[in-house]
């Protein structure tokens, strides 16, 4: 495993006008309101469909649109869970080297089941959660 993407081309450099650096501080972030550019900007950044990557904040993506064209920014809820998102795809990106490897291990199943990482998206404690098996696999555990 690659432990550093190259530079300028990770997500790190791309958000890192965002404090994601603890759940405080995205929690903080996300109530004061979170533009809808930085949703359109990670769906690219990670070449996720807008749909999916709606889907898995349980919000539709004709809300954010209609946010986005109203200048409004995100609702706290819809905001912290992005931003915890995009944390954790830093640390994919970080881990894997690259977010296409992080996005093949999240379609992998795992734990000896059908299950995947990216089943686990859809709330703020799965993120949380793969975000502790990653910190294992960096610090050389299996996961």
């Amino acid at each position: 495993m690659k432990t550093v993407a190259q530079p300028g081309s990770n997500l790190k450099s791309k958000f890192n006008h965002i404090d994601m650096d603890s759940n405080f501080a995205i929690v903080l972030s996300a109530r004061k309101g979170l533009h809808t550019k930085v949703f359109y900007d990670f769906a690219e950044a990670i070449k996720m469909p807008e749909r999916r990557l709606a889907a898995i904040m349980n919000v539709s993506a004709r809300t954010i649109s209609n946010y986005k064209e109203a200048q409004k920014t995100l609702e706290p809820l819809y905001g912290e869970h992005l931003l915890k998102l995009i944390a954790l795809f830093e640390k994919g990106e970080e881990v894997f080297g690259t977010i296409d490897e992080f996005n093949y291990w999240l379609q992998k199943p795992i734990w000896n089941s059908a299950e995947k990482p990216a089943d686990w998206l859809t709330t703020g404690g799965g993120v949380d959660f793969l975000s502790e098996e990653l910190d294992k696999m960096a610090e050389g555990y299996p996961a």
